[in-house]
């Protein structure tokens, strides 16, 4: 492989096929597995964010990691400013309000709506997919996660 930089560790949507991986997929990419930098698909979804599991698919080359397109970490975020999920203007997302940020296998983004019940706060497992561009109203949230055993899962 030729010098070429490599992006960071993330969550990605293959533009082009990779190897094996098909264009628009989503896929997590890993710039130090063994034997070498590598794209990795969903296996399961666990709370609503994609698990990864080894093995994954090597870049043929350096050069192919031009291929993916890097989209925001899975997780919570706040409506930053109101918008609409599409251009049909299907459903609308309020200043403020608390999302979680998923996507599915295609990497199309998925908002899911927390709400409180009994002063817990729980997320559904059903969502509303948004256009890729509207993602750009939410702003990341910091949330506190508990320790959990380690698996050998990606992200």
């Amino acid at each position: 492989m030729s010098d070429s930089p490599l992006p960071p560790c993330g969550l990605y949507v293959t533009r082009a096929p990779i190897g094996s991986v098909p264009a628009g997929r989503l896929v997590y990419f890993h710039d130090h597995g063994d034997p070498g930098p590598g794209v990795y698909l969903p296996t399961r979804w666990v709370a609503n964010k994609a698990r990864f599991d080894a093995p994954g698919t090597l870049l043929p080359s350096r050069e192919h990691a031009v291929h993916l397109e890097p989209l925001p970490h899975e997780g919570f975020y706040r409506v930053a400013d109101a918008f609409f999920c599409c251009e049909k203007r299907c459903r609308r997302f309020e200043n403020d309000l608390l999302v979680q940020l998923g996507y599915d296998g295609a990497g199309t983004p998925i908002l899911f709506v927390p709400e409180m019940s009994d002063g817990a706060i729980g997320v559904p497992d059903r969502g509303t997919k948004i256009d890729r561009d509207r993602i750009a109203h939410l702003a990341p949230l910091r949330v506190q996660v508990a320790s959990a055993p380690r698996d050998r899962t990606f992200h």
